[in-house]
């Protein structure tokens, strides 16, 4: 006789020591009061993997809290930049041979900041700086693969054929890599400026691709990171992310 599945465990996820969950979730910026309410009448919250649609629950502010299955931050002690990382400036908050390095942008602040994820001197662009170290480990966990946007100005002429060899995977020295995506953005006269998008974390990883393929790279920007753009932020400048990019990071690590 088959037997029955058992059903999942109930967990009381209620803290009597805690905040009201529709309080934590206004502060977190979700919405009003108000709204938070509804969300948790219609059983679009959970909190540590069950759904809660008692409006009386207090939960502590360090429990996993998801609303429409995307993670939301309560913890107001985690902060989530962007940085434009400069040309010449190693990715590194110290540097012992005196080189300018990331430290020297934001190291008077009181949380010690994580870079997710590295960018070589001679490139320029998007880093997340994040005191959340389980994000900033998973983010550049290899199994996770976030996907990584480039503007690369190349030698050219570009060949027609140049973006289906890159997707198709090009032999390096430490195996095989592609690109997700290549589209050449505008032409110059023995140049091109060219996207590339890809899941690779290997160190030169776009610069050895187009080398490879005898398009070396003239230079390099990073614009994106997941669900995270550069936009307008000045080279030497942050920004901190909004909860919906926070979120999206989140779903993109698997937390």
């Amino acid at each position: 006789m088959p037997q029955r599945p058992q059903a999942t465990p109930q967990v009381d996820v209620h803290d009597p020591e805690g905040v009201r969950l529709q309080k934590l979730l206004a502060a977190a910026g979700v919405g009003s009061r108000r709204v938070c309410e509804n969300l948790i009448e219609q059983g679009r919250v959970e909190v540590d993997g069950q759904v809660v649609t008692e409006l009386g629950v207090r939960i502590r502010a360090d429990q996993v809290v998801h609303v429409d299955g995307v993670r939301v931050q309560l913890d107001e002690s985690r902060v989530y930049f962007a940085f434009n990382k400069p040309l010449g400036v190693v990715t590194t908050m110290s540097d012992e041979l005196g080189r300018l390095n990331i430290g020297d942008y934001v190291g008077n602040r009181e949380q010690r900041l994580f870079h997710v994820g590295r960018l070589d001197a001679d490139t320029e662009g998007l880093l997340i700086l994040t005191n959340d170290g389980d994000l900033a480990h998973r983010l550049q966990h290899p199994r996770y693969g976030v996907a990584k946007k480039y503007l690369a100005q190349i030698a050219g002429p570009v060949p027609r054929d140049l973006g289906k060899q890159l997707r198709e995977g090009v032999e390096l020295d430490d195996g095989p890599a592609s690109v997700d995506s290549f589209k050449v953005v505008d032409s110059m006269p023995g140049k091109a400026l060219v996207e590339i998008v890809l899941h690779e974390g290997r160190k030169h990883i776009v610069r050895r691709l187009l080398d490879a393929v005898g398009h070396p790279v003239l230079t390099l920007v990073r614009t994106e990171v997941g669900p995270v753009r550069l936009g307008d932020t000045k080279p030497g400048k942050m920004r901190p992310l909004n909860k919906e990019e926070v979120g999206q990071l989140y779903s993109a690590a698997g937390l």
